[in-house]
């Protein structure tokens, strides 16, 4: 069996599933079933500073973005943090901690840029035992308005800035979560790590009205016929967020930074995927609160098999593995060519890949041949561009084969990867020719 035990930053777990910081870790009674399900650690739920209370709406503060089946693809919340008093918060997660010396806990924080608020929350946290901090850099709403969450992830001076208060104060390991809100992820990371930030965490949620109710007018979900924007997750946003996680591995100034995954992981094959693009380990929120904590067996053995399959013993030997594999577009191979295969043994004659082609693409399948419905790639007016292997309803019906490479299939002109021979269009200046 492979070993899934899992050493990020020194926090040391079971296996490298954590729950995110979210409505599943706000309390002992919801984390200690967690452990009791399997999960490797916790992120609880963001706690704030004393002071006065944070209140929740008393409605509804979830929406949904279904696939055709109902299956939630896409989840929303406008959920501020913890509205649990912090002292109790604090006696929970050091009662938890007791109980469970081998699981990873990690306290999510926020409160505001003051110095000593940062002080005295960190402070009380290293009392319980807590394994480390998240820094809660990344929430869209609610909190952002108040000059926290998002407000301070989206500009690099603060987040170095407070980053570096955190290691002055603390010995437990920081780990700085990053909102996707932002031009350009590797920013904000390459602050956290010149705050002296021990790793990072992302993607947190994306700002969005996830719908609109038409006969209220409102967006939803609705408070008192009112709506506000939120935070979007799900498995909606894994691209987004294995992007976001190659972006920093890939990075010079940040490819060394730990990367603690997060975004719609809700397989053990999403789990891989963001350890093979350099993540040490991954947070599970929304799939969790669809499907419960038993999830996790899923997950586990899932990725236990893959790697006993794949000949990997442990998470090390695979993790950040395809990070030099993520290459800009004008390092891809434009000599390389492809073209789409049909087997006609398993068409069922839909006609969806003649119709997509026909017309969003290249005009390069058929619909009949000798008088019936057939379906067939014209070779050379196929560009490879996979499209009908996307819309296809049959798995594996139309594969994309690797040709003989050298030239476009369209023009005939030779290619060349050396973009110094490579000219203007006259006549249009976003495309290029050839001058080889």
């Amino acid at each position: 069996m492979a070993n899934l035990s899992s050493e990020f930053v020194g926090i040391k777990s079971p296996n490298p599933f954590w729950l995110a910081s979210a409505p599943p870790t706000d309390k002992a009674y919801n984390v200690c079933r967690a452990f009791e399900a399997g999960w490797g650690g916790v992120v609880w739920k963001t706690l704030g500073a004393e002071g006065p209370p944070v209140v929740n709406v008393n409605g509804p503060r979830y929406g949904a973005m279904y696939a055709g089946d109902r299956r939630l693809i896409g989840f929303n919340n406008i959920e501020l943090i913890t509205d649990r008093s912090l002292q109790i918060n604090l006696d929970e997660m050091r009662q938890v901690k007791r109980d469970w010396p081998d699981r990873a806990l990690v306290a999510s924080l926020m409160v505001p840029c003051e110095e000593q608020a940062w002080k005295d929350i960190l402070v009380a946290v290293e009392d319980t035992g807590a394994d480390g901090v998240e820094l809660n850099f990344g929430c869209p709403h609610g909190m952002a308005e108040r000059g926290m969450g998002s407000a301070v992830g989206q500009v690099p001076e603060y987040i170095e800035m407070v980053s570096r208060w955190c290691k002055k104060y603390t010995d437990m390991p920081v780990i700085v979560k990053l909102t996707p809100n932002i031009t350009d992820v590797r920013f904000p990371a390459r602050a956290a790590k010149a705050g002296g930030a021990d790793a990072v965490s992302l993607i947190n949620t994306i700002n969005s009205i996830i719908s609109v109710n038409l006969d209220r007018m409102a967006p939803e979900p609705m408070i008192d016929g009112y709506g506000a924007h939120g935070g979007y997750c799900g498995p909606a946003v894994k691209p987004i967020a294995l992007n976001m996680v190659a972006e920093i591995a890939r990075d010079p100034e940040t490819a060394d930074l730990p990367v603690s995954g997060i975004g719609g992981i809700t397989t053990w094959r999403d789990a891989a995927e963001f350890l093979a693009l350099g993540a040490g380990n991954v947070q599970v929120c929304t799939a969790a609160m669809t499907y419960g904590f038993k999830i996790i067996d899923e997950l586990t053995s899932g990725l236990s098999q893959w790697m006993d399959d794949s000949g990997y013993t442990s998470i090390s030997e695979f993790s950040g593995k395809a990070v030099k594999k993520a290459v800009d577009w004008q390092d891809l191979n434009l000599n390389y060519v492809t073209k789409a295969v049909i087997d006609q043994d398993s068409c069922i004659k839909c006609g969806r890949c003649h119709i997509a082609c026909e017309d969003t693409s290249h005009q390069a399948i058929t619909q009949s041949k000798n008088g019936e419905r057939h379906f067939e790639v014209i070779d050379k007016e196929c560009v490879g561009c996979n499209l009908c292997v996307t819309v296809c309803p049959v798995e594996s019906c139309i594969s994309m084969v690797e040709m003989e490479s050298g030239s476009d299939p369209r023009t005939g002109l030779k290619i060349d990867r050396n973009y110094a021979n490579w000219t203007t269009h006259p006549n249009n200046p976003s495309r290029v020719e050839s001058t080889s």
